[in-house]
């Protein structure tokens, strides 16, 4: 099985990915490697072909977050930054409560664990 080009694994910051996150994709994210600006046209994508997994740990539940926030910071890290540049499809796995009862953390390790075994 081949996994995913890209791993992206951060903390919610203040309902949205961390300030550094950010500036590291818009360094990387640049025209002429990631995207070829077209007069008129759309971007031409440079970096189709490649998927990514994001994973996304948080202090509420991750029901909460998907229901009542509408997971607003991954899905703007999905449309706006790596589908603009051509990776897809994106997996995502959110982990909430990450404060909260150990033996779950445990549980959340190990299939993190797995999931880089299986080449995620």
């Amino acid at each position: 099985m081949h996994g995913p080009s890209m791993l992206i694994l951060y903390p919610l910051w203040l309902g949205d990915l961390p300030a550094l996150l950010k500036g590291f994709l818009e360094q990387v994210m640049r025209p002429g490697f990631a995207f070829v600006e077209r007069e008129g046209r759309l971007p031409d994508k440079k970096l189709k072909g490649r998927s990514a997994q994001v994973v996304v740990t948080m202090g509420m539940p991750a029901l909460f977050y998907r229901a009542f926030y509408g997971a607003h910071s991954l899905k703007s890290l999905e449309r706006n930054i790596l589908k603009f540049v051509g990776i897809s499809p994106v997996k995502h796995l959110l982990i909430g409560n990450v404060e909260g009862d150990a033996k779950a953390r445990e549980g959340w390790l190990e299939e993190l664990f797995g999931l880089g075994e299986g080449g995620i």
